[in-house]
Formats: C-alpha cells, structure tokens, sequence
C-alpha cells in the first residue's frame, strides 16, 4: 500500500496549519495583533519559513478571515434515505427589502445591529429570525454567507443580526463562556433580547413567533438565549455551537471546545443565572441543530450535548409524554451524507432536530462562498432552519 503522507506531500499546505492554530485562538477570544499571541504567531509563521513553506503561510492578523473548507468522507451506509434541498445558490441576488443599521443600548453597555426587512406590506405581524454570527464575522458577512436575507424575502420574515464588538472580545466573539453572559437580566443576553424587543415594536413582529440561530460561538449564545429567555424565543438553531453552562472561563471554553466539560462553579453565583453545575435539565425551547463530524474546532460530541440538553428538558416538563424519535439518513443535492434525527410529541409535533453531517467541518452547511465559514455542499441548513421554525406553533411572547 502506498504511504499516504507521501502521497500528499506535493500539496501540503501550510496555511491550512494556520488557519487551524487561527480558527482556535479566535474562538478562545484571543487577540493575535498584540501582546503574548502576537509573539507566539509570529513564532511559528518564523518557524514554517524556516522549513521552506513561508509562501504558502500567510501572517496572522485582526483582519484575517477564515473561510473552512469541509471535507467527505464516506460512512459505509449503502443505501441513505433520499431527501430533499434546495442547492446553494452560485450568485447573490440583489435584496428587494431594506437592510439597515441601528444601534442598541442599556446597562450592560451597547451594540449594533442590522435588520433585513422585505419589501411589501404584510396584512400580519411578522415572525422574526435573530442570526448570531461566529468569531471574526460581521453581520454583513452572515448575511451573505448563510443567505437569510433571501429567505426572509420568500417567506416574509424580518431578520436581526446583533454585531459584536472587538471592544467586547478581540475576536468579535460572542462571550458564551463568561458567568455574566450566560444569565438573564445581564450582560450579553440582556442586550441581544433588547435588540429583539426593540425590533419587533418598531417592525409590528409577532412576539410569538421569534427565533434565535447562530454560528459557533453565536450558536453556543443562541443556546444561552434559549436558556434566559425562553419567554422571548420561540426556537433555537444552533449551527457548530456548545451547550449551555459548558464553561466559565477561557480555558474551560477551550476544553470545552475540545468535547470536555469543567462544570460551571462560577455561575452558581450570579443572580438569575439557570444553569448551576447540578442542573441537568434546562427550557424545553423547540432546538434545531446542526453540526459536522469532523469539525476540529468544535467537536461534533457538543452538538451531541446540545440535543441532550433539549430532550432533558423536555423529559423534566411536569406531565410531559415520552417523545417519539425516528432517524433516516440521506444525501444532499451538493453529495453531502448527512443523518436527521426528530423527536416529536404526541401530536406529531418535531420539538428537537438533530443533523450530523459526515465530513463536514467547522462551516455553515450549504452556505455562500460570499460569507465566511461557509460549506456550499450543503444540505442547506438555513432553509432547514426556516422550515423547523416555521413548522412550530406559536408561542412565548415577549
């Protein structure tokens, strides 16, 4: 058999070691420009030239954008179950709506945000879809990457997305990790739900009809918000995300990260907060999740997490009925092999959805190569999204 690392030797590439070293003091909030991780980058972009390959390793820099290519690989599964997407569409059309910028403030301190808003009277208030980008995003760039906007325009639904500031975390993080960004009535929670509030009064938005999804870090807090104000969201996306309470600092993030857990002993003493370390159960918020089996940046067993959590919850509800679950397997428009899992109540209601998709990697799945972090392979995971969301009865209010 022929030695595979010779075999791929001839197109080694060294800034996908970059990249990799990038995507994780990113997601840690970790500020590469200055100081200590300024040095240690500098480090090993000296020690790559030194091996020959300072062509192919770019330099670290706040501006760096990381855009992770997934890769298949076959799972064995001789005849997956069929199932239907819509393909990644190859050029941005121009929006009919309105995409505006404003600007948010209270005691936890202030941030922007856009709102996509589609053209044309609506007889109805109108749902909402809240996008929470990942580290080093921007909103104009979760927009286009995951194509929301497009959506919106088909459905009829207004679109939020809060920004996060390098003010805030050095690598525009959302700070899922941090005690008081993971507590009702404070911090990061208590400014996105404000944006939420603000909107949909402005916009005439149904109350009961407004969701949250996000991206890796923007994922882990769309959790948090489901968690802290369940009141508000009516469902939660979460897209290479964490679980709630997965850590309290960042080197508990990191392990976290990483598919370990530290508990959350910081948390026990923050006021309102829901998720001390002996709480098993969190709010049975209707979940749709998505998450590659071979993302290296946030283990697939946090997605994994996430689902627990749900069916936790939903368990812990006082009179609550075993929920059914049913599984099917199956191939996206673009080859990607994916499998789906739905837990439905009695009613045939999907209260949790479960994606693992095989061989993908820390990218939102059937993206635009416009928007960063993106996997064009698909399956479409904003039109699934729309469609989870859609699907559910109207509930909370805000």
């Amino acid at each position: 058999m022929k030695n595979p690392f010779l075999a791929r030797a001839s197109s080694f590439d060294a800034g996908a070691i970059n990249a990799t070293i990038q995507r994780a003091l990113a997601s840690a909030g970790l500020d590469t420009t200055a100081g200590p991780m300024h040095d240690v980058t500098e480090t090993i972009r000296r020690a790559l030239a030194a091996g020959g390959l300072a062509e192919s390793a770019p330099r670290f820099d706040g501006n760096t954008v990381i855009d992770v290519a997934a890769r298949i690989v076959p799972n064995g599964e001789a005849h997956p179950v069929a199932w239907e997407h819509k393909p990644s569409r190859k050029e941005v059309p121009q929006r009919p709506g309105s995409f505006d910028t404003h600007q948010f403030s209270n005691d936890a301190g202030s941030r922007a945000y856009k709102v996509y808003v589609p053209a044309g009277a609506s007889d109805a208030p109108r749902p909402m879809m809240v996008m929470l980008h990942g580290c080093t995003q921007s909103a104009d760039d979760f927009a286009a990457g995951t194509q929301m906007n497009r959506l919106a325009d088909e459905h009829g639904f207004v679109v939020v997305y809060p920004e996060q500031t390098s003010h805030a975390n050095a690598s525009k993080c959302w700070n899922w990790f941090k005690p008081q960004d993971q507590a009702r009535g404070a911090g990061e929670p208590s400014l996105i739900a404000g944006i939420v509030r603000e909107v949909a009064q402005r916009h005439d938005a149904d109350p009961r009809r407004i969701y949250v999804a996000g991206l890796s870090a923007g994922a882990a807090m769309a959790v948090v918000l489901g968690e802290t104000y369940p009141e508000v969201f009516a469902g939660v996306g979460a897209h290479s995300g964490l679980p709630y309470g997965s850590a309290h600092d960042i080197p508990s993030a990191m392990a976290a990260m990483k598919g370990g857990r530290s508990g959350m002993p910081g948390l026990k003493n923050i006021p309102g907060a829901a998720g001390a370390p002996s709480r098993k159960a969190v709010q049975a918020v209707p979940l749709i999740v998505f998450h590659g089996d071979r993302d290296h940046t946030v283990q697939h067993t946090n997605g994994a997490h996430i689902e627990q959590q749900a069916r936790d919850a939903h368990g812990a509800q006082a009179g609550a009925a075993d929920l059914h679950v049913s599984t099917l397997s199956g191939v996206s428009s673009g080859g990607r092999r994916f499998s789906r899992t739905v837990y439905t109540d009695p009613a045939g209601q999907a209260r949790i959805e479960s994606w693992t998709l095989h061989g993908a990697g820390h990218a939102w799945s059937g993206g635009h190569a416009s928007g960063s972090y993106t996997d064009g392979i698909g399956p479409d995971a904003s039109a699934e999204m729309v469609r989870f969301f859609m699907a559910l009865p109207s509930a909370g209010s805000a």
